[in-house]
C-alpha cells in the first residue's frame, strides 16, 4: 500500500558559511592567555558575537589541558564552535565538534610589546552588523560606514567616500581609501595581498592592518594623528607617511 503524505510539513535544511575567527594558541598557554588578555584590553568588543574556531593543530596537548583551555576562554566570553586540527583523542563528548576545509586566510599577529612582535594569531572578525557585496574588482561606499557594521570585499578594493565610525570595521582584500576620517578598523590585503594600502584624509584609527600585520591606536605615531595618510607594507613593518 502506498501513502501519500500530505498533512506534514518537511524539515528544510540549507547550506550556508559565515566568516570566522580562528584562533591558534601557543604553547605555554599561560602566556598565550596573558596576550590575548593585553590584546583584548587595547581592542574592546574584539571578540564579542564572533563565531570562533580554535586551531589546535601540531600543539602537542592532552584532552584535559584543552578543556582547560577552552575554559579558560569561556571565561573571557570567548566562546569555541569548533576545533580544527585536533587528533581523534581530544575530542569526545562535552567538547566542541571537529571542524575542517575551512578557506585559508592570513594571520593577523597580535603585538606583543611596543613594537610589532609576534603574538595571538587571529583570522579576520565581523562585527555583529555586516555588509556583504558582490563580486567586483572594486567597490565604492557612498555612506558613512557606522559603528557596529562592517563591509567586506575579499575580492578588491574599497573606497569610503565617508568616514568609518568608531566600532566599525572594513576589510578589503586589496587596497582601502577612506575620504572621510578613519576611526574604526582598516584590514587591507585580507586574503594575501602584501602590495595593498590603506589611505585616509583623517587618521583616527582603532585598528589598521596589511596582509596580516596589524597595529592597534597607541603603536601608531602620534604625529600622524588627525591628519591625511597613507600605510603601506616593507617587509614585516607597516610603514607610513602623510600624503599632501
Amino acid at each position: 500500500m502506498t501513502r501519500v503524505l500530505t498533512d506534514t510539513r518537511p524539515i528544510r535544511l540549507k547550506g550556508r558559511s559565515f566568516l570566522a575567527l580562528t584562533l591558534s594558541p601557543d604553547l605555554p598557554f599561560d602566556e598565550w592567555l596573558d596576550r590575548l588578555d593585553d590584546l583584548s584590553g587595547r581592542s574592546a568588543g574584539f571578540f564579542l558575537g564572533r563565531p570562533i574556531v580554535l586551531d589546535v593543530e601540531n600543539l602537542d596537548i592532552t584532552r584535559s589541558q584543552l578543556a582547560d583551555l577552552i575554559s579558560a576562554l569561556a571565561q573571557r566570553n570567548v566562546w569555541i564552535m569548533g576545533i580544527e586540527g585536533a587528533r581523534p583523542s581530544l575530542l569526545g563528548p562535552g567538547m566542541p565538534p571537529a571542524m575542517k576545509g575551512g578557506r585559508p586566510a592570513p594571520d593577523f599577529e597580535a603585538p606583543a610589546t611596543e613594537t610589532n612582535g609576534p603574538g595571538t594569531s587571529l583570522a579576520p572578525a565581523l562585527p555583529v552588523e555586516t555588509l556583504m557585496v558582490r563580486p567586483v574588482q572594486s567597490i565604492i561606499i557612498h555612506e558613512p560606514v557606522r559603528s557596529g557594521q562592517s563591509v567586506v570585499f575579499p575580492e578588491g578594493d574599497i573606497t569610503v567616500l565617508g568616514s568609518v565610525a568608531s566600532g566599525a570595521e572594513v576589510v578589503a582584500g586589496g587596497s582601502i581609501h577612506v575620504y572621510g576620517a578613519l576611526r574604526g578598523r582598516a584590514l587591507a590585503g585580507s586574503v594575501g595581498n602584501a602590495s595593498a594600502r590603506i589611505f585616509c584624509r583623517k587618521l583616527e584609527a582603532e585598528l589598521l592592518a596589511i596582509d596580516g600585520l596589524y597595529m592597534t591606536a597607541e603603536h601608531m605615531d602620534r604625529k600622524l594623528r588627525g591628519q591625511a595618510v597613507q600605510f603601506w607594507l616593507d617587509g614585516d613593518a607597516i610603514m607610513a607617511e602623510l600624503l599632501n
